[in-house]
């Protein structure tokens, strides 16, 4: 039976880690706030869950998805990751995390860099473009005529494969979205973020929580790509 390591317990990662149990995978779970804190979780989670730290959660993994804030991630251990198929979440909000230069500069992407940062690290950039409360409202069985895609990037073949496997096992296919250098296609504000996953793709932005989401094919999500066209994220405010 797989395991999947989560690193970072917020919406997201907690998101990922009830599809993970639903789908008959171990889950161990660390934070930044210690074993303690995940005591709730992992109750609701039930006995197939664990709380861990960091190392513990990337050891015994099969896989790991890291979603913790951009800047915290040069945080972690050396060689942490090296050799594990890593799941990426990061987006950059400069409110959160500073201003990073380069990324304000257009010369890299976030992925690009967190890569960088995960040196040995079978990197692919995932569910970075959903809204957490949406991941299980739209999950569906493999056979489910509705299933939702989302889009995947990497600059390792393979790694992709065995993500887009990770990720149908946990109930959602998946769009070959190209290299790390492709990835601001579905960044924040970008035409493959979020709101190609709502009911309502006008839905202001301060009713985005509470939003309506409607199932998302391949098609979509491809033209969605196609169509964007590159933030300028030193502009960024939030």
């Amino acid at each position: 039976m797989p395991t999947l390591g989560i690193i970072g317990s917020g919406n997201i990662g907690s998101a990922i880690a009830r599809l993970a149990v639903a789908s008959n995978m171990n889950v161990v779970i660390a934070n930044s706030r210690g074993i303690e804190s995940l005591r709730e979780l992992i109750a609701e989670l039930g006995p197939m869950a664990s709380a861990g730290t960091v190392e513990q959660a990337a050891d015994s993994a099969d896989a790991v998805v890291l979603s913790i804030p951009l800047t915290a991630v040069k945080d972690l251990p050396t060689g942490l990751l090296r050799g594990k198929i890593v799941l990426d979440t990061s987006n950059y909000y400069p409110f959160r995390d500073g201003r990073i230069a380069e990324l304000d500069a257009g010369t890299t992407t976030t992925s690009e860099l967190v890569a960088r940062w995960l040196d040995g690290a079978f990197y692919v950039k995932a569910f970075g473009n959903i809204l957490a409360h949406h991941i299980p409202l739209l999950v569906r069985p493999s056979d489910a005529p509705d299933r939702s895609v989302l889009p995947i990037a990497s600059n390792d073949a393979e790694a992709k494969i065995q993500a887009a496997a990770l990720i149908e096992r946990l109930g959602f296919d998946t769009l070959d979205a190209g290299t790390l250098a492709k990835t601001w296609a579905f960044e924040p504000e970008s035409a493959g973020y979020t709101r190609i996953y709502l009911a309502d793709p006008s839905t202001p932005d301060d009713q985005l929580l509470s939003s309506i989401p409607s199932p998302t094919p391949a098609d979509q999500v491809k033209a969605a790509l196609d169509s964007a066209t590159r933030v300028n994220v030193a502009e960024r405010a939030f």
